[in-house]
């Protein structure tokens, strides 16, 4: 199951645990993930079937069964999506560089954390 947002109050949700289904070992903290997860479910499926069809259009509209207009009309959906994300993900930055310069943290944790974003 894909989870982006809260199905209670439909706010983002943040991943804080992770763990590998090999050897089943966790970790816990603040996780961030692509910006693609971020999108909806719908959306998600709309980047899958965009990256299977070569990012053709026309041939997306023909598998969904919609307008090629329906379908730029989608894409230009994720793209703002997307863009909202990458922003989110640029004021994390920001804040973490505010935490170095108010000495909360060290600037070798600083560079760990930007270098996983």
């Amino acid at each position: 199951m894909r989870i982006a947002e809260c199905p209670y109050c439909k706010e983002t949700v943040d991943v804080k645990k992770v763990s590998c289904r090999k050897c089943g070992i966790s970790l816990e903290g603040d996780f961030y993930s692509s910006p693609v997860m971020d999108l909806s479910e719908d959306q998600q499926n709309f980047v899958e079937l965009f990256m299977l069809s070569s990012g053709s259009l026309k041939e997306m509209a023909k598998i969904l069964g919609v307008t090629y207009p329906t379908v730029r009309n989608r894409l230009d959906e994720v793209i703002a999506a997307l863009r909202q994300a990458i922003a989110k993900r640029e004021e994390y930055k920001n804040d973490v560089l505010d935490k170095v310069s108010k000495g909360k943290i060290s600037p070798e944790q600083a560079a760990t954390i930007i270098r996983n974003l």
